[in-house]
């Protein structure tokens, strides 16, 4: 081919790297955010307060780390919304307590579920681009998010960074948004 479209920078030079394709024939076109997706409109209120994280449950995103995480947050009150259908490989083990499982949910919902969340944590060790980061900003909830380099040009400077290895990094970056919601929204 003559042109390759990717969603990133990040994913434009790992294609050419990968592929050896000439990086000046790679066209990066940022994903757009759905309609659903801003400041007004639905909250969702699950009854409790909650943090929100948006991923397919497979390896890559992280889930088991930042569940070990959540246990170092317990006194903090806030439970671990985890919204995402089975994806690939070893399943996180999710039943713990103060996590609790949503499933699948529509864009609506989830936009909903973004408005309530406290805090959205991404905690992903690769990603193409991270759409739940833009769309959970969108919405206006603070985000947490893997320091992976791959992220950043969905976090900019408006996510707080943590090292998706370290629940210690990760419950920390966590007690900072929520102390600084506020701010951060």
């Amino acid at each position: 081919c003559d042109v390759i479209f990717t969603n990133s920078a990040f994913t434009a030079d790992d294609v050419a790297e990968t592929l050896r394709f000439p990086r000046d024939h790679i066209v990066v076109a940022h994903p757009g955010i759905g309609a659903d997706f801003g400041p007004e409109g639905e909250v969702a209120d699950l009854g409790f307060p909650y943090a929100l994280t948006v991923a397919t449950l497979e390896p890559r995103k992280n889930l088991g780390t930042l569940v070990e995480a959540w246990q170092l947050l317990a006194d903090t009150g806030v439970s671990l919304a985890v919204v995402g259908g089975k994806g690939w490989g070893q399943q996180p083990e999710l039943d713990r307590p103060g996590v609790v499982r949503l499933g699948r949910v529509d864009d609506e919902e989830l936009a909903g579920l973004y408005r309530g969340a406290r805090v959205v944590v991404y905690p992903s060790r690769y990603e193409g681009f991270g759409m739940p980061i833009t769309e959970a900003m969108a919405s206006g909830a603070p985000v947490v998010a893997s320091a992976h380099p791959s992220l950043d040009e969905a976090s900019g400077e408006a996510a707080l960074r943590a090292d998706p290895e370290s629940t210690e990094a990760i419950a920390a970056a966590v007690r900072d948004a929520l102390a600084r919601r506020d701010e951060l929204r």
